[in-house]
């Protein structure tokens, strides 16, 4: 099927609309071609990091599951996977709660310097980890909360919160304040208000933003390197400590299994973005 253009199209027209689209096309395959790779590795019968004879040839007995199983029989990666899973749903409600919070007062008019205050809630984007990560021990020190689920968790938390804040945000450019004025002047207390009003209308973005607030504590490797103990082992790090003390296909068969889960959760956020796009357009 021919893609129709508009009728003012010149042929140079069409022509940088195919370049730029090529364009795309080779900057992602650019991209994903490093991750597409790992995921034949992760099959390989043989402790190598590249492809064997047999697995070019296409031979059954060069491929193999055992890298798998070899993850769900390890102590250490299963304590790693329950701790992501523990800190990251832990990290994530108390970022969500705290952004929401913050981006529905940051959207009110009557906040003062929300410029300033917006900036501040923002810098953990901004800035560098390793500079984060070396305040936080020296912070967490004092508290005792170096080597604890409670610290690595409230870590997490603070680099999740500017995510929600931001996407919540973004969800309430588009809200109507007429609807909330209307709850309190039927006599609604403002918790009811938004609970029962302002709360179905972003819920879409509360949920984009708990997804990315999840996805950065899953994947924060700098924190837990500066903060756990050997207790509260991540996946990242457990996959860093595999590649500098005993490399084998374990860790592709991981990266695999945590590419599976990013798709979920990229599908599931564009599902949200629709929805969303389909509120804020009425249908």
């Amino acid at each position: 099927m021919q893609e129709a253009y508009p009728s003012y199209y010149t042929w140079r027209l069409k022509l940088g609309a195919w370049a730029l689209r090529l364009g795309a096309w080779s900057v992602l395959f650019f991209l994903i071609l490093p991750i597409l790779v790992i995921i034949p590795l992760s099959f390989n019968a043989e402790p190598f990091f590249s492809f064997t004879p047999g697995m070019l040839k296409l031979d059954p007995a060069a491929y193999s599951l055992k890298w798998y199983a070899s993850v769900f029989h390890s102590q250490n990666w299963l304590l790693a996977i329950r701790n992501s899973f523990f800190i990251g749903i832990c990290a994530t409600f108390i970022a969500t709660t705290l952004g929401t919070i913050a981006a529905v007062g940051l959207a009110s008019d009557a906040m003062p310097q929300r410029r300033l205050i917006t900036a501040l809630l923002l810098s953990p984007m901004i800035v560098p980890l390793i500079i984060v990560a070396a305040g936080m021990f020296f912070f967490y020190t004092r508290f005792d909360l170096v080597g604890t689920y409670t610290g690595i968790i409230i870590a997490h938390a603070a680099l999740g919160v500017p995510f929600v804040i931001i996407t919540v945000t973004a969800t309430l450019t588009g809200f109507d304040q007429s609807l909330y004025r209307a709850g309190l002047s039927m006599g609604a207390s403002p918790f009811r208000v938004f609970r029962d009003v302002v709360m179905p209308l972003i819920r879409p973005g509360v949920i984009s933003g708990a997804l990315f607030a999840f996805v950065t504590s899953f994947d924060e490797i700098v924190l837990v390197l500066f903060l756990a103990g050997p207790e509260q082992g991540t996946i990242p790090r457990q996959m860093f400590a595999g590649l500098r003390e005993q490399i084998n296909p374990a860790i592709l068969a991981v990266a695999t299994l945590l590419i599976i889960v990013s798709i979920v959760l990229l599908a599931t956020l564009e599902m949200l973005r629709r929805r969303s796009e389909r509120i804020r357009l009425g249908e």
